[in-house]
Parts: C-alpha cells; sequence; structure tokens
C-alpha cells in the first residue's frame, strides 16, 4: 500500500493537542526537527508515515522514518526528537496505545500453533521494524473511520484488534505477547519499573525491588537491563531528573527545593548529574523551560 493515503490522512485529522476522537489514537504533527526532549513512552505502537524521529533509552538508540514502525512495551523514560521535519513537509505519526488485557484476549483466542514457540531472553521494552503491508493497511483503516463517525463506534474496537494481532504475529511479536502475559520476564520487570516510578525519591535496595518483583536477585538484574538498558539505580535516576525538570518549569527559583523533592540530599550532586543529563545547569535551564511556558505555542521550540 502507498503511503501517499496514510499521510493525507494525518495531516488532515492533526490536532494541536494530538487526539483523536478514537480512543486511545494519536496523531503528531510535527513542521521543525526538535531539540532532545525526555519523556515517558507509554505502551504503545507508533507509526512514521514522513519525516523520521530518533529514540535514545539508556545507551540504545533507536531511529524510525517513513514506513516504520515502533513497539514500547513498557512504560520507559526516554529522550526523543524528530530529526526530519519541515513547514513544507511536516513529520506526520500515528500511536495507538497498548493495552495488556487487550493483547491477552488475542493471545486466550489464538489456536494452536497460530503464535510462534515462547522462550529466549527477555525482550527490549522498545522495538522497531519496516511495517509490512498488511499493517499499514489496517492503520489506514482505522485512520478513514475518523471521516466515518456512524461506524467509528462499532468498527474501530475491531480494527484496532487487527492492528495489535498484526503486532503479535509480527517480526517484533514476541516484544508485544510478552505485554499480555501474566507471569512473563517483562511483566515482572514491569513490575519492579512500576514501583521504582512511584517511589523514585526513595532509597531502596535492589535485593527488596527483586523480591517484589518475584525473581532471583540475578534475574533480576538481567532481565531489568534487557527491558530498559539500564540497571535498576540508572533507572531511579532518570525518573528523579525528569520530575525535577517538570517541577522547575514552574518553580524556578527553588533549584534546592526541587533537587531535595525529588530525593538528592546533596545539591552539588543535583547539579551534576542535572547537567549531564540536559546540558545546563539547573537555574539555568529553569530559566529557559519557565520562558518557555509564558511564550505563545507558536513560537515553541
Amino acid at each position: 500500500m502507498s503511503l501517499e493515503e496514510f499521510r493525507v490522512l494525518l495531516e488532515r485529522h492533526a490536532r494541536p493537542d494530538w487526539r483523536t476522537a478514537v480512543d486511545g489514537v494519536l496523531i503528531s504533527k510535527v513542521d521543525r526537527p526538535d531539540p532532545p526532549a525526555p519523556a515517558m513512552s507509554g505502551t504503545v505502537l507508533a507509526v512514521i508515515a514522513q519525516g523520521a524521529k530518533r529514540l535514545a533509552l539508556g545507551e540504545r538508540v533507536y531511529e524510525y522514518g517513513a514506513g516504520q514502525y515502533l513497539v514500547a512495551s513498557v512504560d520507559l523514560p526516554v529522550t526523543g526528537q524528530f530529526t526530519q521535519a519541515g513547514p513544507e513537509r511536516p513529520a506526520l505519526g500515528f500511536g495507538l496505545a497498548l493495552e495488556p488485557s487487550a493483547v491477552a484476549e488475542l493471545l486466550l483466542r489464538a489456536g494452536p500453533g497460530d503464535l510462534p514457540r515462547a522462550g529466549g531472553a527477555v525482550p527490549s521494552g522498545i522495538a522497531v521494524s519496516d511495517a509490512p503491508a498488511a499493517l499499514l493497511d489496517a492503520v489506514v483503516r482505522l485512520l478513514r473511520l475518523l471521516d466515518e463517525p456512524r461506524d467509528r463506534a462499532v468498527l474501530a474496537p475491531l480494527v484496532k484488534r487487527e492492528i495489535l494481532w498484526r503486532l503479535i504475529t509480527g517480526e517484533q511479536g514476541a516484544t508485544v505477547r510478552e505485554l499480555g502475559l501474566a507471569d512473563s520476564g517483562l511483566s515482572h520487570v514491569s513490575r519492579a519499573v512500576r514501583w521504582i516510578r512511584e517511589h523514585y525519591a526513595e532509597s531502596f535496595r535492589v535485593e527488596d525491588v527483586a523480591r517484589m518483583s518475584g525473581m532471583s536477585v540475578s534475574a533480576f538484574y538481567r532481565n531489568f537491563q534487557a527491558v530498559t538498558a539500564m540497571s535498576p539505580i540508572q533507572f531511579q535516576k532518570q525518573i528523579r531528573l525528569q520530575e525535577a525538570r517538570l517541577l522547575l518549569a514552574t518553580r524556578p527559583g527553588d533549584v534546592t527545593g526541587v533537587g531535595r523533592r525529588v530525593g538528592y540530599d546533596n545539591a552539588s550532586q543535583f547539579s551534576r548529574e542535572y547537567r549531564r543529563q540536559f546540558g545546563a545547569p539547573p537555574s539555568r535551564d529553569a530559566a529557559r523551560l519557565h520562558d518557555l511556558t509564558r511564550a505563545p505555542a507558536g513560537i515553541l521550540p
């Protein structure tokens, strides 16, 4: 299938807040290359119709462009940027939230031999592949429903299930299937990720988080690194620094207080690690972020 209809539909239905009338479906339109920005990945399918994007997870870098897709099966701290975008040719992308319960339901419905044999190492929480024609066709049919409100409520859930099935049985199916398995290695890591995100300001012992996740310490280290590209302590640091940056955008004059709130007792350590992560000390970055929050949306970088 040509990407042309895919591009046209995304261009027509793109909105500033990226939302659409179909629950869980997002459309991105970016008309300039943006600086790297930290965010949480969510559990999502992302397909690029035009332009290109780069995503960094720990030491891993993923790049994907027109006709390619990315799947994230764990909500991870990433740094992303569109690298090919311009006013005449904006970057255009489609996003679909992946729900573990929907994956689990399809796995239960699959017949004997319908799915590849399970086994092997725990897959990375993020993967990139070329999008097969059947997947692109299903994505386009879902986007067409944005022009057909009468049919949307009945047909959109069916097409979303088809998209999910294409992912489950596709090249990155191992990553997606783990999302729906209650006792998979990825589900154990997801439990730990969720706990660290909720308690990021607290010190913890890796042994305790491993026990809470239902794994031995050695298996926990190995699987956590495989999924997140980080150690548990590095992961906690990423979450702390991202939360600090969000707080500094609204409290630029309270660098010390923000550092303490996200778990740093040592102000110089907070400043050093913040600068290493974001390229500027907290005070200077906070002032810039504060100015951006007050600027008109049209001139935001």
